[in-house]
Parts: structure tokens; C-alpha cells; sequence
């Protein structure tokens, strides 16, 4: 099972946004039957097969063994992933890309859907990519926030200079800076 299944196709995202559907593949985390499926969900197992079925054809379910029920082979299947990220081209851009204001949140969103696209291009079968993220929460008051730019700014261009250099593996870095959603 994969740790993430990337969504390109619109008929793999049509399959997965459904209610049903999604509860069947939360009881597929781990391998059962849909007779097991179903009793978990009180649904009948010819409703959940149906759905199985479905997810199966999209490559989000795999049948990884089966058993010998009352002398009827029964599959067992499992999620292909532990979790699904739909790609942000499934939608497609409403308008044109607008001026690159690096202040904008349109430009943040586009770095997003970049640094997006990058991982799912990554051989996610290799045994260890060499990554790191690191989050965190700052606190800014409005009248340092150009100096606080200007710094950070600085600091990257500083990195940029030392470590970008032909020799070695290229890596991407990206900083994104957004207000904090109040919880």
C-alpha cells in the first residue's frame, strides 16, 4: 500500500467522490472481504461489491487475496493507498494567470499547485528520498513585516548563492509565508 496515490484522471476523482465509495475505502485500510465491509457498514455485500468493483476499475482498490467461503471464492481487497490527493488540474484554472505577485495568495496558491505536481512526480517506490519540511508558527506585527521580508528574502538569496552551484543533486525549496487561520 502506498503512503499517497496521486489523482490526474477526472474518472478516478468520479469514482472516489462518492460518500459510499470513501466509507468503503475506510474500512479497506485494512485487507477484508465485502461481506466484512459490509457488515461493518450495514449495508448489504452485493451494494458494497458494487462499489469495490468500481474503485477497483479506477485503481484505487486492489484485490490482494481471496478465500473459500461455503465452497465460493470470495475476494479480499485493500485500498492502494493510505490516502488520495486530487491534482488541482482535475478543476482547471477558472481565467488566466494573473500578474506573479509574489504578495498575493494567488501566487501562493499557484506555488502550491507546483510544489504539488513536483511530489507526485517523484518515484514514491524508492526506498528514501532525501527531503525535509519544516513548519512552524511566527508571530509578525504589520509595521515589521517589510523588514521581516526583507530578511527572509536575504537569508534565501544567501542560500541560493552558496548552494546553487552545478555539482551535487538539485533539490526545490519553497517558502510560503500566510496568515494563520484562527483555531
Amino acid at each position: 500500500m502506498r503512503d499517497v496515490l496521486y489523482l490526474e484522471q477526472i474518472e478516478q476523482a468520479e469514482t472516489l467522490l462518492k460518500p459510499q465509495r470513501i466509507e468503503v475505502l475506510r474500512q479497506l485500510a485494512e485487507p477484508h472481504t465485502c461481506t466484512e465491509v459490509a457488515a461493518a457498514l450495514n449495508q448489504t455485500p452485493q451494494r458494497v461489491h458494487y462499489h469495490v468493483r468500481r474503485l477497483v476499475e479506477a485503481g484505487l482498490v486492489s484485490q490482494v487475496a481471496t478465500h473459500k467461503v461455503r465452497g465460493v471464492q470470495e475476494g479480499v481487497y485493500q485500498a492502494s493507498a493510505r490516502a488520495y490527493w486530487l491534482s488541482p488540474r482535475l478543476v482547471g484554472r477558472l481565467g488566466g494567470r494573473r500578474e506573479r505577485d509574489e504578495l498575493s495568495l494567488g501566487y501562493l496558491l499557484d506555488l502550491m499547485e507546483e510544489v504539488q505536481a513536483d511530489i507526485a512526480a517523484l518515484d514514491r517506490d524508492a526506498p528514501e528520498l532525501p527531503s525535509i519540511g519544516v513548519s512552524g508558527e511566527i508571530r509578525i506585527r504589520p509595521e515589521l513585516r517589510p523588514e521581516f521580508l526583507a530578511e527572509l528574502r536575504a537569508t534565501l538569496q544567501d542560500l541560493f548563492t552558496r548552494y546553487g552551484g552545478a555539482e551535487g543533486d538539485a533539490f526545490k525549496l519553497a517558502v510560503a509565508l500566510y496568515p494563520k487561520g484562527e483555531t
